[in-house]
């Protein structure tokens, strides 16, 4: 493995190798390069400072949610383990994990190419322009193992099949595209589905291409959600105009730095509110790890007279063997977010920024302002916020937003008004409630499957095995 600039990266590799060998549940995703945080997770030296590339919070928030169910209180690779195979791609192919990441955000910033809808779905899934350069580590990591392999990303789970192992592929969001297909008579493929309309949905197209996919290898789990997100529900309680407060509101952009042109209209709109009136709105921006949203969030903030409060503290992940898992609290939250009208969450690498948004955004927020994609709305619902959701990445993301309006916990943003829009949401009249207080009622008491995803997840795992 000397095919690495980082000669450290040969000892993760092959210490990631072992416990994916050795683990329950082994899990595969396509998602970012995390070096630096294995590094840690390994006792090895490591850089807070370096930036990681990033294609999707989603594939690596959903896989390590059910990483983390399967753990229960502290890191044990015994039980379960993940890799992603962009962080060992060949220094000789480097430059195919940087142009698939650029082409991903200049897809996200601009809301014109965003309505190309054919490049869009080619770089999502399974037309990567670095499927050849993940192949290699993919197999080689993999190669020894005789069990399932859980699969978090349509691409992964195509290469595996394609090499003869077992593989239970998780359909991430409530729509099949046709790459989950290319394997569907393999018997060794066994899915995992959002729901029954998506198992039908499966069903159905497999048949329209002249495949058969036996009921029985299709199992509906829910979505994958973090146990942590989760048990920040027990924080919650729904939002009223009377209570002394004011309304929490999340921020959110994608792994790709989706929506930014939305998120500065609508922090356009709501700063010089927060700027009269302090007490009406507390704003929390995730910026992920894109310097350049952050940048802008603080720029339009301090043109308003807001510094806003940077969360940005050094490893805030920590990942070692046998450590306990740190879970979320309100108290915790709170304590750093008191009176600060507008604050931030930036950090270069996935693991970290993931890591405060668990810590800080979900047991304090009362909603979230995101794309209705399968890990934020998931996140936001499964928490107990309401949801006004920005433009859709792709029809993936149509009916994520459709199910959740219908569950009464969603609504579309209306971007280009806004503060009427939040202030129509949050006042209530003698004799009906405001929307927003309705919408958190109804997270609160959402159907069990969007909740149980993880949990059912991980026991289909450990009865393949």
């Amino acid at each position: 493995m000397s095919q690495f600039s980082d000669k450290q990266l040969i000892r993760t590799f092959n210490q990631d190798k072992q416990n994916l060998e050795q683990s329950e549940i082994p899990i595969v995703t396509v998602s970012a390069t995390f070096q630096e945080d294995l590094k840690g997770a390994y006792n090895l030296p490591e850089s807070d400072l370096e930036t990681d590339v990033v294609f999707s919070r989603a594939h690596y928030s959903m896989a390590f949610g059910v990483l983390n169910q399967a753990w229960q209180t502290r890191i044990d690779p015994i039980k379960a383990w993940m890799v992603d195979p962009t962080n060992y791609v060949a220094l000789k192919n480097w430059k195919s994990v940087k142009f698939t990441e650029f082409v991903g955000k200049t897809l996200a910033r601009i809301p014109l190419l965003k309505k190309l809808k054919d490049l869009a779905d080619k770089f999502a899934r399974n037309s990567l322009p670095i499927l050849e350069s993940i192949t290699p580590p993919l197999l080689e990591l993999t190669e020894n193992i005789q069990k399932p392999i859980l699969s978090f990303h349509i691409a992964a789970g195509n290469i595996l099949l394609e090499n003869g192992k077992k593989v239970i592929e998780m359909v991430t969001d409530p729509h099949v595209r046709e790459d989950y297909l290319n394997h569907a008579e393999n018997p060794n493929l066994t899915y995992l589905v959002f729901d029954q309309t998506t198992k039908k949905e499966l069903i159905k197209k497999a048949a329209s291409l002249n495949k058969t996919v036996e009921p029985e290898r299709i199992i509906v789990t829910g979505p994958p959600v973090d146990p942590r997100i989760i048990n920040c529900r027990q924080y919650k309680q729904p939002w009223q105009p009377e209570q002394n407060r004011p309304l929490r509101l999340c921020l959110t952009t994608g792994g790709l730095g989706t929506n930014k042109p939305e998120i500065k209209k609508i922090l356009q709109q709501l700063l010089p509110q927060v700027q009269q009136n302090p007490n009406k709105y507390q704003i929390l921006i995730y910026a992920g790890t894109h310097l350049d949203i952050a940048e802008m969030c603080k720029k339009l903030s301090l043109n308003h007279g807001i510094n806003p409060h940077l969360i940005s503290p050094h490893d805030p992940a920590q990942f070692t063997m046998g450590k306990n898992i740190i879970q979320p609290d309100k108290q915790t939250a709170e304590k750093e977010l008191h009176q600060q009208s507008v604050s931030l969450i930036y950090h270069p690498q996935i693991v970290d920024a993931n890591e405060l948004l668990i810590k800080y955004a979900f047991p304090w927020a009362d909603g979230f302002i995101s794309k209705p994609s399968g890990d934020m709305a998931y996140d936001s619902v499964a928490s107990g916020n309401f949801l006004l959701t920005l433009k859709e990445w792709g029809e993936w993301e149509h009916n994520i937003r459709q199910i959740f309006t219908q569950e009464g916990v969603a609504l579309p943003a209306e971007v280009d008004n806004f503060v009427q829009q939040i202030e129509e949401l949050s006042t209530s009249t003698q004799t009906t409630p405001a929307w927003i207080t309705v919408a958190m009622q109804k997270a609160q008491n959402i159907d069990y499957l969007y909740l149980s995803g993880a949990k059912n997840i991980v026991t289909v795992a450990l009865q393949a095995t």
